[in-house]
């Protein structure tokens, strides 16, 4: 069995729903994995956010205008008066859910339930849409098997342990839909797997079923070697390793949630990257295996810190890196890249949501500067540190680039180099005339 997601964009509209359904119904069994219909969950977010500010009022306009929308995309999307009676019936369901929020204290369980029902929407009204066109279909409730633990990570085990009960328990069908993006936590109530997180979902779905294959569906051929948006005359990469496609999803590629290789690389499930709009391509194929040595691709995060530790005491010392991760350790911030000397340390971080009580504390360990606007450039191929000159070639094409900190050697997959945003394109556009196009 296959195990197919979808995005925002793929069920966006009645039209586009119709064409995921003439996609995937091939008479092969599957599992489909959608997310919100596009814009939804921005808009779940302002009404979260105007509830979180207790403007009712302004919550309650917003909802109205998204319960109408989608009163609107039923009336278009089925046929039958029985099957739009259960649409509404189902829009009217998850609407009263979120208004029973915009009276009382609101939490941050009360918005990831609201920011569920995007998705609780999209599956049940392609559920109806796929029965109603004689698609033997079944919905399977992601929040009955996808769970997070304690520390927001995916719970493997119990999400294998449930998905085949909820499976028997929804009956034999050709075509099984479930939720993206959506879970509980550890303590039962509803969270969800971050933005993107449907891909993840997908993945990790497909390993707990052994599945045949799994597939991102999305806009794009799939994978590019460098990002279209910014640099001209990039061309879709045929194949790449989990590694390789894990650097690029992690520094930036938004074609993939950066956690979607790893549990399809657990289990050696290949990953492909397809286009809806043109499905007859092959797209990006992602397996343990890679097509060769050489770059492959350039991608870039953005919204990085750079935060830079200075002070005499490191000289000849030992324990003094420790106690600076036990810092963001404790804040529960992920280091991206790290650069030491004999007497300062700089790392990078993109979560700056503690960054006030990171930068206190680290001012007992020595004088303390922080740099905001900065990118990181991530050029991913296989076994570059052993291609004899490749390090000059790179630096060689970032002449005259401002470069904040280089993290090279650390992975046989990765050199990353820091460089201011405003610098980003340019960086992009010379490491493609240099490396990629050369």
């Amino acid at each position: 069995m296959k195990v197919l997601k979808f995005g925002g964009t793929s069920v966006g509209s009645p039209e586009n729903m119709r064409a995921v359904m003439n996609l995937v119904t091939d008479g092969e069994n599957k599992i489909i994995v959608l997310s919100a219909m596009s814009g939804t969950t921005n808009s779940l977010v302002e009404i979260s956010n105007f509830l979180h500010k207790k403007n009712k009022d302004s919550a309650n306009i917003a909802i109205g205008k998204l319960e109408a929308k989608y009163k609107q995309v039923v009336a278009e999307l089925f046929q039958s008066e029985e099957n739009k009676k259960a649409g509404l019936a189902i829009v009217k369901a998850s609407f009263d859910t979120i208004k029973s929020f915009t009276a009382g204290v609101f939490t941050e369980v009360g918005e990831n339930t609201i920011l569920a029902q995007g998705e609780i929407i999209s599956t049940q009204l392609v559920t109806v849409l796929m029965n109603e066109n004689g698609y033997n279909t079944k919905l399977l409730p992601a929040l009955e098997f996808m769970k997070i633990d304690e520390d927001k990570s995916a719970d493997m085990v119990y999400i294998r342990e449930h998905i085949k009960p909820v499976i028997d328990k929804a009956g034999e069908a050709d075509y099984y839909i479930t939720q993206g993006f959506i879970c509980l936590d550890a303590n039962g109530d509803i969270s969800n797997l971050q933005r993107g997180g449907s891909d993840y979902t997908a993945s990790l779905i497909g390993a707990a079923i052994d599945a045949e294959e799994i597939q991102i569906w999305t806009d794009i051929d799939g994978f590019h070697n460098n990002d279209p948006r910014f640099v001209e005359n990039t061309r879709k990469i045929e194949q790449l390793s989990f590694n390789e496609a894990a650097e690029l999803a992690y520094f930036g590629a938004k074609i993939l949630h950066p956690q979607t290789v790893l549990p399809a690389r657990v289990q050696n499930i290949p990953v492909r990257l397809k286009n809806t709009m043109n499905p007859s391509d092959g797209g990006t194929l992602i397996t343990a295996e890679s097509d060769g040595k050489g770059i492959k691709a350039v991608a870039a995060k953005d919204g990085i810190t750079a935060v830079k530790i200075r002070s005499g005491r490191m000289l000849m010392a030992y324990g003094f890196l420790k106690s600076i991760f036990e810092v963001f350790e404790k804040y529960r911030t992920p280091i991206d890249m790290i650069s030491t000397s004999e007497v300062a340390v700089s790392l990078s971080i993109d979560h700056v949501q503690n960054l006030e009580a990171i930068h206190e504390e680290l001012n007992k360990f020595g004088s303390v500067e922080i740099d905001h606007d900065l990118s990181i450039v991530c050029i991913v191929g296989d076994i570059i540190q052993e291609e004899h000159g490749f390090a000059s070639k790179v630096f060689h094409a970032l002449d005259g680039i401002p470069i904040r900190m280089i993290s090279y050697g650390g992975s046989r997959y990765n050199i990353s180099v820091l460089v201011p945003t405003s610098q980003k394109v340019k960086t992009l556009q010379a490491l493609s005339d240099h490396l990629l196009n050369s």
